[in-house]
């Protein structure tokens, strides 16, 4: 049996989405009676000795049953890169030759104060490091698009960034995934009410912040994440706890900078794929734009 920190386990809640192969025909399944018609690959931590590496899971994907059996076609691949590695340039070239689907860049920020938190990075705040804001003139010169995903206390790190760089497209993943906002986790997070009620305020505050920037969108996805504390609810459930995330990021990037993602397999413990649509129709009512939700807005920003 393997070894799965508690950190780690919290986070993922079924580790055997991390374990096992997902593939194409598994989304396939996933996703019914929804037809998914094409789909976007965002990395998902290949595990990788070099930096280079990396480039081993463009190569994979692109190898996959994409548009057989009624799976979705392969749209455009977000590829793993850190821009504060002295390589980082020859890595998204090498990316961009193995694949003419590369279309953005997700290095994933995530880190948390509390322990009992599954981190991602070594520190906080490291998109706004000047390692990482210099070399991420690497990822601005080549045209990629650049995927945003942190723990919510660090949005003002990806302010900072997305300033830096305002002809980069960022896409804000996971409402910036803010822990303890809706539920307790981790040691010692939104273990109150009055904890939480804070969490959201700044939440909120922050995400108002990045909205006013006008190169930044956001994805409606992540809030089937076990690290948000919820847990398995009924669908009814599910949609109130979520609701006041949905109608806050609504409001402040309105329905032509969001869309909808799957985060599919790691959200599958919590939420089912079509009920995270379901869930996003009730609460936004007439705002809800199915073209721009589903479609229109993940294509024009992943340039497909």
């Amino acid at each position: 049996m393997r070894a799965f920190p508690r950190a780690a386990r919290e986070f993922a809640g079924d580790p055997q989405y991390l374990f096992n192969t997902y593939l194409p025909g598994d989304y396939h399944a996933d996703a019914a009676p929804v037809q998914v018609e094409a789909a976007v690959h965002i990395e998902a931590g290949w595990q990788a000795k070099r930096p280079i590496d990396s480039v081993d899971e463009t190569r994979w994907v692109s190898s996959l049953s994409f548009g057989q059996d009624g799976a979705p076609e392969l749209a455009a691949i977000v590829v793993h890169a850190d821009p504060s590695d002295p390589g980082v340039a020859e890595v998204l070239d090498a990316h961009l030759a193995a694949s003419t689907l590369v279309r953005g860049v997700r290095y994933v920020a995530a880190h948390s104060p509390d322990r009992g938190i599954v981190d991602f990075v070594k520190r906080p705040n490291e998109l706004s490091e000047p390692a990482f804001l210099r070399g991420f003139a690497a990822v601005a010169e080549r045209g990629l698009s650049f995927e945003i995903w942190l723990y919510a206390h660090d949005l003002p790190s990806a302010v900072k960034l997305a300033r830096e760089y305002p002809d980069t497209t960022f896409v804000l993943d996971h409402y910036a995934t803010p822990i303890g906002a809706l539920a307790p986790c981790g040691s010692h997070t939104g273990t109150t009410a009055a904890d939480r009620t804070e969490i959201l305020s700044r939440w909120r505050a922050d995400i108002d912040s990045l909205a006013a920037l006008p190169n930044v969108t956001a994805k409606h996805s992540g809030l089937g994440m076990p690290v948000l504390g919820l847990g398995p609810l009924p669908r009814e459930q599910f949609r109130d706890t979520i609701a006041p995330l949905v109608t806050h990021l609504d409001q402040a990037f309105g329905p032509q900078r969001t869309f909808w993602a799957s985060n599919y397999p790691i959200d599958k413990p919590n939420v089912s794929l079509p009920d995270s649509i379901w869930a996003l129709r009730e609460i936004l009512g007439e705002r809800f734009d199915e073209d721009r939700m589903l479609r229109g807005n993940a294509r024009r920003v992943y340039r497909v």
